[in-house]
């Protein structure tokens, strides 16, 4: 998957890994398009190589806007943004400190 975002010119692709911190998934990945259009393109040929790839039905939220679109990858969870979307929300932070915040169990 990474190699398909180098390939469709993403911007900035971090992988945080989620062993751990999550049931979710093993792994997200998190990168910039350079618009609108670019996030929903990348988004489209992401959905169309996991098809290809076995993965019948991948879920897909926020295509309509494209600002943010999140593609649930099973294993993998991918967010694609547009730049100034990515700073707002700025995911790397927040599951960075989610790492280090140790976990409690109520008594």
């Amino acid at each position: 998957m990474l190699q398909e975002l180098d390939d469709d010119k993403a911007e900035n692709v971090v992988t945080i890994d989620l062993v751990g911190k999550t049931d979710l998934a093993d792994a997200m990945v998190v990168a910039s398009g350079r618009s609108t259009r670019h996030v929903g393109a990348m988004a489209d040929q992401i959905v169309s190589r996991l098809k290809a790839a076995g993965l019948a039905n991948p879920k897909v939220e926020g295509a309509s806007a494209c600002d943010w679109v999140l593609i649930d990858a099973e294993d993998v969870i991918v967010h694609l943004f547009r730049p100034e979307v990515r700073e707002f929300y700025n995911l790397e932070r927040v599951w960075s400190e989610a790492a280090h915040i140790a976990a409690t169990t109520d008594a």
